[in-house]
């Protein structure tokens, strides 16, 4: 069959005023979104500033609250937590651009690959540091081997471990996006289909809360499900071009979003141990919306900074390590009459440089090694029986 007359694959469906996708005939080289690498870093370090500075529930970190030692640092840690809402809304982005024209066995390795290699290092780290510098943290449960060993499969949540550290619980909220994005991959990405994704989605996620149905929470996950439907609606953008069905997804997903907003702050104001403003939540989470809009619409495609790269490869160690690790770290620092500020700097560059360690030493190999035993496996379900063995 010629290539005039063959039919376009599905998975180049094409959007209303689309341009051509990626790859098809007549679309230009696509640059590399080295600004996703940078928002990356940006998010992670906004979630770090917010345990390390925001977070006066554990005064035996520093000594004292946080607010009390810096007190115009403290405040503006305080909203760092939003960091972990951009790293949704990157994360729908980056799953339906990775996964675009992937099977399904593809889709769950390239997954495994990313997810487990760096995590198993770092709970191993973590875990140790945890046993041994259980002072920390008065309220710090102890560890034991099964805990940690329950902790490797990420699935401590719902097997009711106890947890290595804190941070982990957003690894359990993307483990489910993937459950849910798996059934659009298994059907074949499409324009279609992913919008159609993304509606009936938002749809369930909000009908959730009425339901009381703890199923339909657990799966739906209403509080955070639209910062990865917006991800995604961006991602269309970015291959099919803008359209207003799309910019109507990111906008009433934004609409969703800050009215949950009122809900998730609840639990930060926990640990901050005061008020938070909800004009700046509504504020910060619109940019956030609005600039992933703009990286999706191509404004940002003049970022050609290759160091981006290994910023944006330091972004997951850096976020496993950066809790239980620094606050250890900013103990045993101030303990030795290190001040603040140059402290802050000291912890800051150890946790970059363990995180570029396990990266380069650890997470790379073992990711390679990783994708090859899965690439060799047989995951597909034998026709029939194997014969059994006589003796």
């Amino acid at each position: 069959m010629s290539t005039a007359t063959q039919s376009r694959p599905a998975a180049q469906e094409a959007a209303p005023g689309a341009r051509p996708p990626a790859g098809s005939p007549g679309a230009g080289p696509r640059p590399r979104l080295y600004v996703l690498d940078g928002l990356r870093l940006i998010a992670a370090l906004s979630v770090l500033s917010f345990h390390w500075l925001g977070v006066n529930k554990h005064p035996t970190v520093w000594g004292q609250k946080p607010s009390v030692m810096m007190p115009t640092a403290h405040h503006l840690a305080s909203y760092g937590w939003l960091g972990v809402q951009l790293f949704f809304v990157i994360s729908g982005f980056v799953i339906c651009m990775s996964c675009w024209g992937r099977s399904p066995r593809q889709y769950f390795t390239s997954r495994v690959v990313r997810l487990y290699p760096a995590y198993w290092v770092c709970i191993l780290i973590t875990a140790l540091v945890v046993t041994y510098a259980s002072t920390v943290r008065a309220d710090r449960s102890k560890l034991t081997p099964s805990d940690v060993l329950t902790n490797l499969t990420m699935l401590q949540w719902p097997l009711k471990g106890e947890a290595v550290d804190g941070v982990y619980w957003t690894l359990f909220i993307e483990l489910r996006f993937y459950l849910l994005f798996a059934v659009v991959v298994a059907m074949g990405l499409t324009y279609r289909r992913v919008l159609a994704f993304c509606g009936i989605w938002t749809i369930l996620a909000a009908l959730t809360p009425i339901s009381g149905s703890s199923v339909m929470d657990l799966f739906l996950m209403p509080e955070y499900a639209p910062y990865f439907v917006a991800g995604v609606a961006m991602y269309l953008v970015y291959r099919f071009g803008a359209n207003w069905m799309l910019f109507g997804v990111i906008g009433f997903s934004w609409l969703y979003a800050q009215n949950r907003l009122r809900i998730t702050v609840k639990s930060y104001e926990g640990e901050v141990v005061h008020s938070l403003s909800w004009p700046v939540l509504a504020v910060v989470s619109a940019l956030i919306f609005l600039v992933m809009t703009a990286v999706a619409m191509g404004a940002f495609n003049w970022v050609r900074w290759k160091w981006l790269t290994v910023a944006g490869a330091l972004t997951y160690p850096v976020y496993l390590l950066h809790q239980e690790l620094g606050w250890a770290m900013i103990r045993w620092g101030r303990d030795h009459g290190v001040a603040p500020y140059p402290l802050l700097g000291i912890c800051l560059a150890a946790i970059l440089l363990l995180a570029y360690l396990v990266h380069r030493l650890v997470e790379r190999p073992v990711s390679a090694l990783l994708r090859r035993m899965l690439d060799s496996a047989t995951l597909s379900l034998p026709k029939a029986d194997p014969p059994v063995r006589r003796p």
